[in-house]
């Protein structure tokens, strides 16, 4: 079972989220927050496998609740999904570089949610390719500076997986498009993740674009 933690500050979303996990076979909402400061002490408490946050909530936002349990300097972090009505990019990026592993808005269908979970669970991510898309190449761009090189050259088939990856691309999709086994897939994930000193797809995405590899 997929151990799942709500936190969102209205009542009624927490309460669809809900109904929408639950009637999945696999999946277990485990506890529902109504703002960060409860979504901490839960999320530390009860240990959930994925933590689905809202961006803005009282006492402390999503963005900070993310950081704090999924950030860089946090030695086990917890699987983040952030669910948000509003499509800004400041919040997306910033969730995004705070660790977490995708990203929804609330107008996501339940098929789309259910797969946010499954990914994020998977060390994979769940974000919408087209605002993917649009809010990396608008920060990349005042970035760049800050991306770090590589410990080592990336080879040609890793550039190709990263490009795939950072277009939105599942792992499926990117052994389709680059007719490779998905075993191969993994093993160039985890390779770009050393050279790049990353920890997730989502890290990977937000590299290739900050590179320009994307323009």
């Amino acid at each position: 079972m997929i151990r799942v933690l709500i936190a969102d500050d209205q009542s009624i979303v927490r309460t669809g989220l809900a109904t929408i996990l639950g009637s999945e076979a696999d999946i277990e909402v485990v506890g529902q927050a109504a703002d960060g400061r409860e979504a901490l002490a839960l999320a530390r408490r009860l240990r959930p496998d994925v933590c689905l946050f809202d961006i803005r909530m009282p006492y402390v936002d999503g963005i900070e609740a993310t950081r704090l349990l999924s950030g860089p300097d946090v030695d086990e972090p917890t699987a983040v999904v952030v669910i948000t009505t509003f499509d800004t990019d400041e919040y997306i990026y910033g969730a995004l570089k705070a660790g977490a592993r995708g990203f929804l808005l609330k107008g996501a269908s339940p098929e789309q949610l259910v797969q946010a979970i499954h990914c994020a669970v998977n060390g994979d991510a769940f974000i919408d390719p087209g605002v993917t898309a649009r809010l990396l190449a608008r920060f990349a761009h005042t970035n760049r500076r800050n991306a770090a090189e590589p410990i080592e050259p990336l080879t040609n088939r890793e550039e190709a997986v990263l490009l795939t990856l950072a277009r939105g691309l599942s792992n499926a999709e990117i052994g389709a498009a680059l007719h490779i086994s998905m075993s191969t897939v993994k093993f160039h994930l985890s390779s770009l993740m050393t050279k790049l000193r990353v920890r997730n797809r989502v890290e990977l995405a937000i590299w290739a674009h900050e590179t320009g590899r994307m323009d």
